[in-house]
Order: structure tokens, then C-alpha cells, then sequence
């Protein structure tokens, strides 16, 4: 027996969070019977139907994406605007793991599966992200410790993070500097910077965990390897 939103989410339907969502709004039916309760356990054999669809399990599907500017990290959009899964040749139905805001370049996974999904999303989990930031002036080293031990966003201190800087530019009263974090909070690298009085002008996802864009160009895509799906999930375990 498992939950029920855990099997929507691993089937590839939607996230796990949105399963959620959809039995509570009472749009999940068990053996014909609607369910609401988030607590509900089914087992193989039930027959679960979501917004008048039986779910039947995908194949499990994994793609690294270089997400470019300009795409919106979603499933779909309500306005119309491209997302991150148009850019994918697939039959299945994909979604990104977590989000890349929509004028940020970088690393991006999308899949169909929950399970994965929610393990590196989970906080517990400290999943590091690398991240190449233009910024206007000039980074002090009192402004690199605060962001090193944490600054406050949205009324909580953010967790300890590492910046590199590679370079100023005198000319431009410009930085580069790489920042990692394992956090992932709403627009938390600009945030960041803000609340120490720059501005980001550019901003790209280098490296998600041990993944990086080695041999993609920008919009290009490619499928992980049974290793790296299972390197992944290691992530977890430990």
C-alpha cells in the first residue's frame, strides 16, 4: 500500500505537490469512489482516475535540459508563453524539477518522476547548486561574508552558502562570481544580493549537484544515464 498522491506523482501525472492539490480539490477518484483525504493509501490493483482520465504508468523519462532565456520552468502556461517542456521531443508528460526564473539561463531537470522529484527538492537533502552571477559594483569581502553566512529574505536567514568571485571589471563596475546554495527559494539568488545592496544583471545555473552542461549548447537537451538517475537518488540516501 502506498499513499495515493505519492503513486500520482511517480506515475508521471504531475508533481507530487500538485497531486496533492487535486485530491483535495476532489478531482481524484479510487474504485469510483472520490477520495479527499490526503492520508489514502491504494494498492496496485485499484483503479485510480484524475480529472476523468484512468492514470497509467509512463516509462520513466529523465532529460538535462540548458533551459535559455525567455521559457518559462512549468508544465504549461496559462498565458500562452513557451515553457521549458515545449523545448522537449517527448510523448510523456514531463515536468522541471523545481524552477529557473524566467530570464535565467542554466541547468534544468525534467522528468515524470515524483519520487525523484521530491527527493531533490526536499531541504534535508542539501542538494548543491552552482550558479554564475553577473552583479553590478564591486563585492567586498564584508558583503561576501554576510551572503556567505546568511542574509535575510523574506523574513528568514538564508543558509550558509560559498562565493568565488572570478573578476571585477573597473570599466563596467562590473563582478562575476559564482555562488553555491542548497536552498531553493522563490528568486533566492537575486534576493541574496539585494539584501546586500547589488543588483544581479545576469544570471546562470552552472551545476546541479554533480550534473553540469558539459557538450550542450544553450536550448539543447540530453537524457541522464542509468548511473546518473541512480547517482541521484544515492543523493538521498545518505
Amino acid at each position: 500500500m502506498e499513499r495515493l498522491h505519492k503513486v500520482i506523482a511517480n506515475s508521471g501525472y504531475c508533481s507530487r505537490r500538485k497531486a496533492e492539490e487535486l485530491i483535495s480539490l476532489g478531482k481524484v477518484f479510487v474504485n469510483d469512489k472520490k477520495i479527499t483525504d490526503l492520508g489514502t493509501k491504494v494498492n496496485p490493483n485499484d483503479v485510480i482516475e484524475i480529472e476523468g482520465k484512468i492514470l497509467e504508468k509512463e516509462d520513466r523519462e529523465y532529460i538535462l535540459l540548458y533551459k535559455p532565456r525567455g521559457v518559462i520552468s512549468a508544465a504549461s502556461d496559462d498565458k500562452k508563453r513557451k515553457t521549458v517542456v515545449d523545448l522537449i521531443n517527448t510523448n510523456k508528460r514531463l515536468y522541471p524539477v523545481g524552477r529557473l526564473d524566467y530570464d535565467t539561463t542554466g541547468i534544468l531537470l525534467l522528468t515524470n518522476d515524483g519520487e525523484l522529484t521530491n527527493l531533490l527538492l526536499h531541504p534535508r537533502n542539501n542538494i548543491n547548486k552552482v550558479y554564475v552571477v553577473k552583479i553590478n559594483g564591486l563585492l567586498t569581502s564584508d558583503k561576501k561574508k554576510k551572503l556567505e553566512t546568511g542574509v535575510i529574505i523574506d523574513g528568514a536567514k538564508t543558509a550558509r552558502s560559498k562565493i568565488k568571485i572570478k573578476k571585477y571589471d573597473k570599466k563596467t563596475d562590473t563582478s562575476i562570481v559564482y555562488l553555491t546554495i542548497h536552498e531553493g527559494k522563490n528568486h533566492q539568488v537575486k534576493k541574496m544580493f539585494n539584501a546586500v545592496g547589488l543588483e544581479v544583471l545576469k544570471l546562470k545555473r552552472e551545476k546541479l549537484a554533480f550534473l553540469d552542461l558539459t557538450g550542450l549548447k544553450i536550448g539543447e537537451y540530453r537524457h541522464l544515464t542509468i548511473k546518473e538517475v541512480k547517482t541521484l537518488y544515492s543523493l538521498g540516501a545518505k
